[in-house]
């Protein structure tokens, strides 16, 4: 499970869940009998469907688009539907039912405080499920330091200023920089020792000059990036078995490109190659 993979929209669902949760043992309704006072809460079977319509599909719907940031991609469907797309529909329910429960008639009875926290935590629960997918601000995740930049300054969750590239891809002032034999070597060096050199006799050329692999880019300079989505890196030899996953909020080092598709070298120093690169960010 990596924390990464949550958006600041999550954290606002998470919220609202957890509120709703805390109100459906608040009051929910509140009598008064001629001195003589009671009240029920979202548990009490007499309130029947105010529980399963109201505070259980909201609480299973915010937890549905948490759970469904540390599913593999691509996400299995269930019923024609991804579970974030399930929570959502979870949410704007649950905020449906509550509206109409404050509305409906209820007799002798008064609102309770429970019903009141309930229809604001549904109303901020679907209402961030519906605008996360839709606004770049929720979409940040929380590990971000800085907006418009994944991860909190630290690549591969490791120490800070272990190969982070700051403006201009230099490392950012007064971060600590690692030690290689007495020397400290720059983003610029560490992409530069993972310039392919694979040695293969060129055409029409001497055996053992060095040439670049098949469909890769000669102009192509090494550069830090990061993922929007978890991604699938796969083996270099064409296989379809991925070898590893980029997960969002971290940089990785792209070491050679071949088409559309990316040479990436992961944190543990495994390679791969990323087909999907649409919507990465370079840093």
């Amino acid at each position: 499970m990596n924390n990464r993979s949550l958006r600041r929209g999550d954290l606002v669902v998470g919220g609202a869940a957890l509120l709703l949760f805390i109100a459906s043992f608040l009051d929910t309704y509140s009598y008064d009998f001629e001195g003589f006072s009671d009240s029920v809460n979202g548990w009490d079977s007499s309130l029947f469907p105010v529980l399963p319509s109201l505070f259980l599909a909201g609480i299973l719907g915010g937890g549905a688009i948490i759970g469904s940031r540390f599913l593999p991609q691509p996400e299995r469907l269930f019923l024609g539907l991804r579970l974030d797309q399930w929570g959502i529909a979870l949410s704007v329910t649950s905020a449906w039912a509550a509206l109409w429960t404050m509305i409906s008639d209820k007799g002798e009875a008064d609102l309770g405080i429970g019903l009141i926290i309930g229809l604001l935590a549904t109303l901020a629960l679907a209402g961030t499920a519906i605008a996360t997918p839709m606004v770049p601000a929720l979409q940040q995740p929380l590990s971000s330091g800085t907006p418009g930049q994944p991860g909190v300054g630290q690549p591969y969750g490791g120490q800070p200023g272990y190969g982070y590239p700051g403006p201009g891809g230099q490392p950012q002032p007064g971060q600590p920089q690692p030690s290689y034999g007495g020397g400290q070597p720059t983003p610029q060096q560490q992409a530069a020792a993972y310039q392919p050199t694979a040695m293969a006799p060129a055409v029409g050329g001497a055996a053992g000059q060095p040439q670049q692999q098949a469909g890769a880019d000669p102009n192509f300079q090494p550069f830090w990036f990061a993922v929007p989505a978890a991604r699938p890196l796969y083996s270099e030899d064409g296989s379809s078995t991925p070898v590893a996953e980029l997960a969002p909020g971290t940089w990785y080092l792209a070491v050679e490109q071949r088409g559309q598709s990316l040479v990436a070298q992961t944190q543990d120093g495994r390679r791969g190659v990323l087909q999907d690169t649409s919507g990465i960010q370079r840093g």
